[in-house]
């Protein structure tokens, strides 16, 4: 199928409302569009970039553990929720009562995200990975009594009322049907599509399905990562577009519903693939900055510590990569040692710049890797 002989669906009436049934995407596509073919290079030339990067990047595991929790943070507000990174980090008793459910559906996203990325290696990218990840995401938050795991046997709708509704997605009747037929697309290698404009139409179709009763933005913005995971064009997990899809909110909800109002699906991929080469050059640069500041502090800072400190030093510094939001008690525990010792050694990360101390409290004291913090929030 050409772009430009694209129809996204059909109204159909249901009871004092009509949803939306989209056509099924599993079929031949024929891409011929020269900027379309351009910028679809650049994407994937960014792409490649970014993963050769990521394997050249000592202890990158530990950077990465930073992103998920960016894309975690990001993801989750374009939903609605107000949690910062730096919160995300906090313990739940650190926190104003009123942000915990927030900060709740923040670190399920985080664990869903980490088993998600766990379980591909054992698993292959699927529907049932996606149920299995869609119960961690909504395990014991707001949304829980709404079928973790389970694909929706009920309509849903997206706006203030059904009546009322901005747009609503297909009859439940059609959703493992569309499911499957999604599933199929992005596993069958003989639909001749590259995965990138495979992953941008299969994250439209899966917006438009709507299949779970909650938590669909959150999922279908979490799978485009895991796919390129299991394609393996990214060896590590190191692109999120979440950041991109909550500066560029109104286009990104704009474009999705053009497709579906208008047929504009070239539009929504030219978006999608801008998203795609944005993000992926932005990771680089967040890497790029990582690794200076580590140098630096390698050089400038680790060397003012006497052989006896030095260990808890680098053990200290190592972690706050992974984890830049400490207290007294999580050192103490981290290093086996003392309160007192581990004062000591913070006032000294203090004294050096490294870290901050964000409560202005004499008790329960929370201490923050600003610098490197900031990296991922610029």
């Amino acid at each position: 199928m050409n772009l430009g002989d694209y129809q996204a669906g059909t109204y159909e009436a249901q009871y004092e409302y009509r949803s939306f049934l989209p056509a099924p995407i599993h079929h031949p596509w024929i891409i011929a569009d020269p900027k379309l073919q351009t910028l679809l290079g650049q994407a994937d030339r960014a792409l490649g970039e970014l993963n050769a990067f990521s394997q050249l990047v000592p202890d990158i595991e530990f950077f990465i553990r930073t992103y998920v929790v960016k894309e975690a943070t990001l993801s989750s507000r374009i939903e609605g929720t107000q949690t910062s990174i730096e919160d995300a980090f906090k313990n739940a008793e650190d926190l104003q009562p009123e942000k915990r459910d927030d900060w709740a559906e923040v670190q399920n996203y985080i664990r869903a995200i980490n088993y998600a990325i766990e379980t591909l290696e054992k698993l292959p990218f699927s529907n049932r990975l996606l149920r299995e990840t869609h119960a961690i995401l909504m395990s014991g938050v707001r949304g829980q009594t709404k079928q973790p795991g389970e694909f929706r046997v009920s309509q849903n709708w997206i706006g203030v009322s059904l009546k009322n509704a901005v747009f609503v997605p297909p009859h439940h009747t059609h959703v493992s049907e569309l499911m499957s037929d999604l599933e199929k697309f992005l596993h069958d290698d003989e639909v001749n599509v590259p995965p990138l404009i495979k992953i941008a139409l299969a994250h439209y179709q899966f917006e438009t399905v709507h299949p779970f009763l909650d938590g669909n933005g959150r999922l279908g913005r979490l799978m485009i990562s895991l796919y390129l995971a299991s394609e393996g064009l990214l060896s590590k997990p190191a692109l999120y577009l979440s950041a991109y899809f909550e500066k560029n909110k109104t286009a990104y909800v704009d474009h999705l519903m053009a497709v579906r109002e208008g047929n504009h699906i070239r539009d929504w991929l030219v978006f999608f693939l801008h998203g795609v080469k944005e993000t992926a050059e932005s990771a680089i640069s967040v890497f790029r900055a990582i690794i200076q500041l580590k140098e630096r502090i390698e050089r400038e800072v680790l060397p003012r510590f006497s052989h006896r400190r030095q260990d808890n030093a680098q053990r200290l510094m190592r972690h706050l990569y992974q984890k830049p939001v400490v207290d007294i008690k999580e050192i103490c525990l981290l290093l086996n040692t003392v309160p007192n010792t581990a004062g000591a050694l913070v006032s000294d990360l203090i004294k050096y710049d490294v870290i901050k101390e964000v409560t202005g409290q004499q008790r329960n004291r929370i201490f923050v890797f600003g610098e490197y913090l900031y990296l991922f929030t610029r």
